[in-house]
């Protein structure tokens, strides 16, 4: 792919005049763990043959970044389960400082004992972790198959390793809304921000969300009674709204899909990890990057397909959770990306 016809290419606006700045790239759509809100434990991933090159995620997400892109998310699935993985996070980080700020990655924390020194190296500083309880009993009852002291031993790596750390939670009913103040005390004690997260309806899994579903406004109104929240404008570059916890002196966010809509503000876009691109989570409307970018080494189909998408980017999501319906995107979280 020409890097002059990347250069060439304009930035990307949607039709409602957003500047997207953020790409979210799914490595993978596989995982280690079964988390009982996110998968069926029988799950059926793509096969290998279909997923895109790590050469070809590095041209895909590089096009992006010439298109004003600044901040690339690597997801998954687990993103640490793909093999040659650091091979990926090296070639991105060469546009650290050339148009591109920050290179992340979300994590559920299995691999990080392995990766956190070579993350660092390579020019990670920051990384979300995925963790919805301190409990490993627990723990063990939401992953199915995840171990809870292999991860708290891959989040103290990463610590050492210097990487700053956001824990991200899923609030659900029943399971761990009893000790959301508590992660968020553990969490502040160690120096990470925590974000609280309201379970989204994608994709069929062995329960009903319906049964797991906690809105953060409740949520928000517990923690209040206890500890004083103040609004602060601090962004990450995602959708979280963020507070400032005075008796922790750490930040808390929260990502209301469900009860508050943050559409307005999205400027974020996600390719799988067989180059379709969903210009919203919440919708199912999507496009074949995968073609384009195999059909030339040109930029020129490539940039064709992505501007074609992009007139398409919707204005928000439909999220809604009812027992008697389906949920409201078929595909897994762990497709589109985390």
């Amino acid at each position: 792919m020409s890097e002059l016809e990347d250069e060439l290419a304009p930035p990307l606006i949607d039709r409602f005049g957003r500047a997207i700045t953020y790409l979210r790239v799914s490595v993978t759509d596989r995982c280690d763990f079964r988390c009982t809100y996110c998968m069926a434990e029988d799950m059926t991933f793509v096969p290998r043959k279909e997923l895109l090159a790590l050469e070809e995620i590095d041209r895909l997400a590089s096009a992006f970044i010439a298109r004003g892109v600044r901040k690339v998310r690597l997801t998954g699935g687990e993103p640490l389960v793909r093999r040659n993985i650091l091979w990926l996070i090296e070639a991105l980080s060469r546009h650290l400082g050339d148009g591109l700020e920050e290179l992340t990655l979300t994590t559920n924390g299995s691999q990080l004992y392995r990766f956190a020194d070579a993350l660092a190296d390579l020019g990670i500083k920051r990384i979300n972790v995925s963790l919805d309880t301190l409990d490993a009993a627990k723990f063990r009852v939401l992953t199915r198959w995840g171990d809870f002291d292999q991860v708290m031993r891959g989040i103290d790596a990463a610590d050492r390793a210097g990487l700053k750390i956001k824990i991200n939670t899923v609030a659900l009913r029943d399971m761990n809304e009893d000790e959301l103040e508590d992660l968020l005390r553990w969490a502040h004690g160690r120096g990470f921000d925590l974000t609280l997260i309201e379970t989204m309806p994608l994709g069929e899994i062995d329960t009903d969300r319906t049964d797991q579903y906690l809105p953060l406004s409740l949520v928000h109104s517990r923690l209040s009674q206890h500890l004083t929240l103040t609004d602060i404008p601090h962004r990450s570059g995602g959708p979280a709204r963020y507070m400032q916890v005075a008796e922790t002196g750490g930040r808390l966010g929260l990502i209301t899909p469900m009860t508050h809509n943050f559409c307005e503000s999205c400027n974020r876009v996600r390719v799988t990890c067989t180059g379709t691109l969903y210009m919203c989570l919440g919708q199912d409307d999507a496009a074949d990057l995968r073609a384009p970018l195999r059909a030339s080494t040109s930029g020129a189909p490539l940039h064709a397909a992505i501007d074609e998408a992009m007139a398409r980017k919707p204005k928000g999501h439909d999220f809604i959770i009812d027992r008697d319906a389906r949920p409201a995107i078929s595909r897994h979280m762990s497709a589109t990306g985390g």
